[in-house]
């Protein structure tokens, strides 16, 4: 039977240069059970979330899949379409996908990204608010507690977490901010226990990426050029790649998706024309 799985968790707007200095036990051991490692926002691509998460689950960037701001009006993803929609339609996998920002879940603005995974959550945040977006994240972490605990098969997942973002929008990257990061590696860590408990149960092989999309300025916000938006991270763990053994050559934010077929036997076709290549250690 094939065992191969693979979960991406998205945490937007995690600032690299701050991690040393926080409590983040779960990404830390992702870290040492295979790496972490810098991602340069390349140049044509704005750092804002709508083009960097498309880049990030198509495998493409922004002159492909055409999302260049958060409304993601004029896309292709007809042509490019997320991991998840791609594995179910094309590949005969069973995928979900769940988060709290309507442009990803939804027919809103442009939307949704994620098109047709076999299964798909979302949860409205109450209002636009870090401590509302806090609320959407911890029902966003027990719905994928709730999916991935079902005894049915489940090849590929992407579960969105929001409120570190909207904290630095809010009230920059203090102490608020700085709590936030530290929330959602807790509700990290609570969804990887999901995964080894169906690892333990079933026998499955699973390859976890946690990656971000872009940094924030120290006042918050992000939009332009500078090193502290620019900045993002992915970190990766599973079979083929070795503990504490960063990655040959820099890192692309395409690269995510790049990885998760071939971390499941997919050979991508030639038609796809990924942008992105698996991870080389």
């Amino acid at each position: 039977m094939e065992t191969s799985r693979v979960l991406v968790i998205g945490i937007d707007g995690v600032r690299l240069d701050l991690l040393p200095e926080l409590d983040t036990l779960h990404l830390d051991g992702i870290a040492r059970a295979g790496f972490l490692a810098p991602v340069e926002v390349d140049d044509v691509t704005p750092t804002m979330s709508g083009p960097c998460w498309t880049t990030i689950v198509t495998g493409v960037g922004v002159t492909k899949h055409g999302v260049w701001g958060n409304r993601l009006d004029g896309n292709r993803l007809d042509v490019f379409p997320d991991f998840t929609t791609r594995l179910a339609a094309e590949c005969g996998r069973r995928t979900f996908a769940v988060g709290g920002w309507a442009p990803l879940f939804l027919a809103q603005e442009g939307g949704p990204l994620f098109v047709a995974p076999t299964r798909l959550g979302y949860v409205a945040p109450a209002a636009d608010t870090p401590e509302a977006w806090e609320e959407v994240d911890e029902r966003v972490t027990a719905e994928a507690e709730h999916l991935l605990g079902l005894d049915e098969e489940l090849h590929a997942g992407f579960v969105y977490l929001g409120a570190v973002d909207e904290t630095a929008h809010f009230v920059g990257c203090g102490k608020e901010y700085r709590a936030a990061v530290e929330a959602a590696d807790r509700r990290l860590g609570r969804v990887l226990d999901a995964v080894r408990a169906r690892r333990e149960r079933a026998g499955e092989e699973w390859t976890v990426i946690a990656v971000t999309d872009h940094g924030h300025r120290d006042e918050g916000g992000h939009g332009g050029r500078s090193a502290l938006e620019r900045t993002a991270w992915i970190a990766a763990c599973g079979p083929g790649l070795p503990a504490g053994k960063a990655p040959s050559g820099p890192l692309h934010h395409a690269d995510v998706a790049a990885h998760v077929y071939t971390a499941l036997g997919i050979a991508p076709d030639s038609h796809w024309t990924l942008d992105g290549r698996p991870f080389a250690v």
